[in-house]
This record gives C-alpha cells, sequence and structure tokens, in this order.
C-alpha cells in the first residue's frame, strides 16, 4: 500500500462505514459519493442546483488535499433521486465542467441516505505524467 493515500473529509461515518472521501492510488484518484451533508445537517433540502453546487465544491476540495485539480477529472456519475432536476443539476455540473467536459452518467435511484438530499455525485480523476 505504499502508493496509497486515503483522503478523509473528517466525516464520522469514514471511519464507521470504512470509507474514504478519496484514494489516490499512483495517478488516479477516485473521490466516492459525496452528497450535500454538512456534519448531521442537509444543506439546501430539496434544492438540486444548489446542493449540486454544494457537492462539487466539495469533490474539488478532495481532489486538492490528494494533489488534483477538477481539470484532472475524466469521469463524474451523478445519482439522482428525481430525474425531472436533471436541468438545474446539469447546470450546475456545466459551471464546473463546461471545459473539462468529463464523461458522466446521470441515473435516477429511489432513495440517497437522508432525506432531503436530491443528489450524489462520485468522480474519476486522472493526472497527467508530468503532475
Amino acid at each position: 500500500m505504499k502508493n496509497r493515500k486515503n483522503i478523509s473529509s473528517g466525516a464520522k461515518w469514514e471511519s464507521l462505514v470504512g470509507y474514504s472521501r478519496a484514494v489516490k492510488i499512483g495517478n488516479i484518484i477516485e473521490v466516492s459519493g459525496t452528497t450535500a451533508v454538512d456534519g448531521d445537517e442537509v444543506m439546501f433540502p430539496g434544492d438540486a442546483y444548489n446542493q449540486t453546487q454544494y457537492i462539487l465544491l466539495k469533490i474539488e476540495q478532495a481532489l486538492k488535499d490528494a494533489g488534483a485539480e477538477m481539470d484532472d477529472v475524466v469521469r463524474t456519475r451523478i445519482f439522482v433521486t428525481d430525474m425531472s432536476h436533471w436541468e438545474e443539476i446539469g447546470r450546475a455540473h456545466g459551471e464546473f465542467f463546461s471545459e473539462i467536459r468529463p464523461a458522466s452518467t446521470m441515473v435516477e435511484i429511489y432513495a440517497l441516505i437522508k432525506e432531503g438530499l436530491l443528489v450524489e455525485i462520485e468522480a474519476t480523476a486522472i493526472l497527467q505524467e508530468d503532475s
């Protein structure tokens, strides 16, 4: 495991469930599913656009902690509880990624871990050889 770096956000759930906010192995960084939660509080309940922005800022911080930037992101996976919010979610995603344009998937799911959450996003980043 000498090339592995686990990045923690400090969330109590990480040790309880056994996961990291992000994991970097070599030049690959995987960011765990991220929601708009601060501690136990759901941020912007019922607001898909602001939840998406909040999530992408959290992902950006995890990437920085791993030595990467948003332009290193090659894939995002977006899980939504109501596909009718796709335009709001897409608009917020586009504000971060309009120039980067990673591969992306948006899938409707039944529920997320807390009531009021509408969006969860995962990301994969690959650092260039010269990084």
